[in-house]
């Protein structure tokens, strides 16, 4: 079984049991999420896809961790004029594991 989710922008596929990285939340580690924005449920024959959500269908996370990602390096440059400009940037991430798909 398993379920499409949107967070943060984005779609995901999870199942029960399975760790992802999502954009980042406002939830401590330790603490619980809940996914109300499920777009489809498959578990094995039976497929139900929401318009655009699935009706009754929640998915439920506890945050394992939040972090930054690996670092970017950002480099501009224009030539004859002497412009170039360095920077980095660290993508802020939250790690959830998934408890349970209901719906």
């Amino acid at each position: 079984m398993y379920a499409i989710i949107k967070t943060g922008g984005k779609q995901y596929k999870v199942e029960e049991g399975k760790e992802i990285i999502i954009e980042k939340l406002e939830v401590e580690e330790g603490g619980d999420v809940t996914f109300n924005d499920v777009l489809s449920i498959v578990d094995g024959e039976n497929v139900r896809i929401g318009q655009p959500n699935v009706d009754g269908a929640k998915v439920f996370a506890k945050v394992v961790k939040n972090g930054k990602g690996p670092k970017i390096r950002i480099f501009k440059y224009k030539h004859k004029t002497n412009y170039h400009r360095r920077a980095g940037h660290r993508q802020p991430f939250t790690k959830v594991k998934i408890e349970k798909i209901e719906g």
